[in-house]
């Protein structure tokens, strides 16, 4: 499978709508808005994004938008976020992804964090070359209730 990162295009946006939107991925997920079917918060949410000096890329597995993957925040508290649609799971698309975004992005550290369990984001990152350095726990919108987390650093 070729994947691959491009700068986002309007034409993205609903599919990430859509997987904004999923209920399973949400409860994965976990850390998400309060309401992920709210469309013009969302629309607002992506035009604060497109404005800032975030590095966002959509990510593509042979030539088909499947998520996107970004590096966001100060300077000296920079952190990694990608979001692959449930039907690419388990497929390396998002380990691929990742990993071309740091190839991209080449300032560290880098932060992540992550529900603590969420195995499969866990080992994206630590493919990546990520290392767990705490735990954390908050309100997870997408649980309703408080949620372990896993903080996790590269380089630095």
């Amino acid at each position: 499978m070729d994947v691959t990162l491009r700068e986002v295009r309007e034409s993205d946006l609903p599919v990430f709508f859509s997987h904004m939107s999923d209920p399973e991925s949400n409860r994965v997920a976990a850390f998400t808005c309060e309401d992920p079917t709210d469309r013009a918060w969302f629309e607002a949410h992506w035009a604060r994004i497109l404005a800032s000096d975030a590095v966002v890329r959509t990510v593509l597995a042979d030539g088909e938008v499947v998520g996107h993957t970004a590096v966001y925040g100060p300077p000296d508290g920079r952190e990694v976020t990608y979001v692959i649609g449930r039907t690419h799971w388990g497929r390396g698309i998002a380990t691929a992804a990742l990993r071309a975004l740091l190839a991209l992005v080449t300032a560290r550290p880098l932060h992540a964090r992550v529900a603590a369990d969420n195995k499969g984001s866990i080992r994206v990152l630590e493919k990546c070359g990520f290392t767990v350095v705490g735990h954390d726990r908050g309100f997870a919108h997408a649980r309703g209730e408080e949620t372990d987390e896993v903080v996790l650093l590269l380089g630095g």
